[in-house]
């Protein structure tokens, strides 16, 4: 097996969103904030080559939106999915799998993208299954009015119309195994209905790809909730069982949203769980 990250482009959100009610002056030595308020975010997918399969987790928020769309979200460098897959030696054709942790726009916006002349849709990874789960799935068709702006049909519905999507099994705990991708799920619900977080086995090591679970490593500090997750309370417990478990298991948890931290490890403090070590990506998968 081998692990490469994906840079599929990085942009900016407001930092008191990303914080809900922790005050500015503590979550800006983590994250300073721009004159607009704003912080960056990444979105950092990660590539999985095993055998014969090529798996991508999340895609970012691809292209295929309007100017006024991503002026909302102040786009900034010159990464994407292609270029970053080049620099590894393969193309979106060589996708055999994409893993939607879960389908807000910024996750799986690059699942889909215009056709040639730009009158429909179609699967930007054309030979991929593409993964979810069928509570995610019914709770992102028929979304809340709270998500309804992050929940796109046009990421979404086209994914189930290609015959390409797939469903992986929900727990009755907090974690399940999918077998054809070989790698546990965690299931969390603070964020959004069962979010998925795959923890790989490489090299001797647990790679926990944490998405929304933990933003950033400024979010490491229980109450450090996002003003996005649906259920704040949630997402307190779902962090300190997951949070204990890295702590006690050396687990490395892979960013997908820090703009500026790659991979981190987390100990055990008389305050908690808090942060201990931060690596490349380079580091861990080479």
């Amino acid at each position: 097996m081998t692990l490469y990250p994906i840079n599929s482009g990085n942009f900016k959100l407001d930092g008191g969103a990303m914080f809900g009610v922790v005050p500015k002056s503590l979550w800006q030595r983590t994250n300073p904030a721009d004159a607009n308020n704003m912080i960056d975010i990444a979105a950092r997918c990660l590539l999985i080559e095993d055998g014969d399969k090529l798996t991508l987790i999340d895609t970012g928020m691809g292209n295929k939106q309007s100017d006024k769309f991503f002026g909302y979200y102040y786009l900034w460098g010159d990464d994407s999915i292609d270029k970053s897959l080049k620099q590894h030696g393969f193309n979106r054709n060589d996708i055999t799998d994409v893993f939607m942790t879960h389908l807000h726009f910024d996750h799986c916006g690059g699942a889909i993208q215009w056709n040639k002349d730009h009158t429909d849709y179609e699967p930007a990874f054309k030979n991929a299954n593409f993964w979810s789960n069928k509570d995610h799935w019914h709770w992102a068709t028929q979304p809340n009015n709270r998500e309804k702006a992050s929940f796109l049909e046009e990421n979404i519905l086209p994914i189930k119309n290609s015959g390409q999507l797939k469903f992986t099994d929900v727990p009755n705990g907090d974690i399940q195994r999918n077998s054809e991708l070989d790698f546990d799920i965690f299931y969390a619900d603070g964020h959004t209905d069962k979010q998925m977080i795959p923890m790989i086995q490489y090299k001797g090591k647990t790679i926990c790809f944490v998405a929304d679970l933990l933003p950033t490593a400024g979010h490491i500090p229980l109450p450090f909730v996002m003003g996005y997750d649906t259920r704040p309370l949630l997402t307190l417990d779902e962090k300190e069982r997951f949070l204990k478990m890295a702590a006690d298991n050396n687990y490395y948890l892979f960013l997908e949203h820090d703009a500026h931290n790659e991979i981190i490890t987390v100990k055990n403090t008389e305050k908690g769980v808090r942060l201990q070590d931060v690596y490349s990506c380079n580091e861990i998968f080479n």
